[in-house]
């Protein structure tokens, strides 16, 4: 089952959630034939992570309501697969998961109203479930924060970023979602609040890792696996660590600069640039700084149950050696 294929753990137990959560999104699509059809590829697939993570912090405690668990899972990944629809419209991006993004296959203008609609269904979700003030705020600073992520690399196309820079980046666009979907699922399962900002702290690190992870597999993943053009975000001017670190300690460091900062990168460039940064250090340094990210938050993990402790560490040490 997805992301769930890797977990050893005896007991999985956000398997039965995320099951129903399959039917329950197939559904919210379903009033209308031609979003179906074009939201089909990016519903039925996908790690499902960010749901998972929420059902398994919801039940951090014997006491979580199930009831609340299914409609705000649902609107967390209709939120993920928004802002991939309306990302894949900025990067002019033709494929997502191995397939045809909407964009390309339909046009931009398409793409934003199917975006827009899937943002508005999650919100329903959560307006029709009785959340409260408190999850809805958490919910809307978090689609905030994601636009802030976005314009703020939109703006730095082709630009080399620094540290910090990139960080900030990041933890917009990732990391406050995997915070937010552990914050959310502490709320449910009606922990108090240190334990609560435990999880959100894990969920920080956890997203901080995977950026750096999916940041790598650009650069030294497969196509076929990843299911993402090799070289992609070089390609439209996303400058990510593996280069960062590349630009500091290669001895051709000039020529990788002239091409990142060049406005228009070919695919020979890519590969040029691939040659580089292949023969530094960088992937050796971006592993370690997502193992210390992985290490930051697997020791933030609150005393919770055990079985649901255990799995959560097992996310954590998958998320540094996964190849998609």
């Amino acid at each position: 089952m997805r992301f769930l294929k890797f977990l050893s753990a005896s007991e999985v137990l956000a398997e039965k959630d995320l099951l129903e959560l399959e039917n329950f999104l197939e559904l919210a699509v379903a009033e209308d034939n031609f979003i179906a059809e074009a939201c089909a590829p990016l519903i039925k697939g996908g790690k499902r992570l960010r749901p998972m993570l929420f059902m398994l912090c919801a039940h951090s405690k014997e006491n979580y309501l199930p009831e609340k668990i299914l409609p705000l899972a649902a609107a967390l990944e209709l939120i993920h697969t928004a802002s991939l629809v309306h990302d894949d419209i900025l990067d002019g991006a033709k494929k997502r998961r191995g397939v045809q993004t909407i964009n390309s296959k339909y046009d931009a203008q398409t793409a934003v109203l199917i975006g827009d609609y899937l943002f508005a269904k999650a919100f329903q979700f959560v307006a029709e479930g009785n959340y409260g003030a408190e999850v809805s705020a958490i919910l809307s600073k978090l689609v905030g924060n994601l636009c802030i992520g976005e314009i703020m690399q939109d703006r730095a196309l082709f630009v080399v970023p620094t540290l910090e820079e990139y960080y900030t980046r990041i933890n917009l666009k990732t990391a406050i979602f995997l915070s937010s979907c552990c914050q959310l699922g502490g709320i449910i399962a009606e922990l108090n609040h240190d334990e609560i900002i435990s999880l959100a702290n894990y969920g920080n690190g956890l997203g901080l890792a995977f950026q750096i992870v999916d940041d790598l597999l650009d650069f030294f993943g497969e196509e076929k696996i990843t299911g993402k053009p090799f070289g992609g975000d070089l390609k439209s001017g996303v400058i990510t660590l593996p280069v960062i670190r590349a630009l500091q300690v290669s001895e051709k460091s000039d020529a990788l600069k002239k091409i990142v900062e060049s406005g228009k990168v070919s695919d020979t460039d890519v590969a040029t640039a691939a040659k580089i940064v292949r023969k530094t250090d960088a992937f050796d340094y971006c592993k370690t700084c997502a193992e210390n990210q992985i290490s930051r938050a697997k020791n933030s993990l609150p005393p919770i149950k055990s079985s649901v402790r255990i799995v959560l560490e097992e996310v954590a040490n998958f998320v540094v050696v996964r190849s998609r």
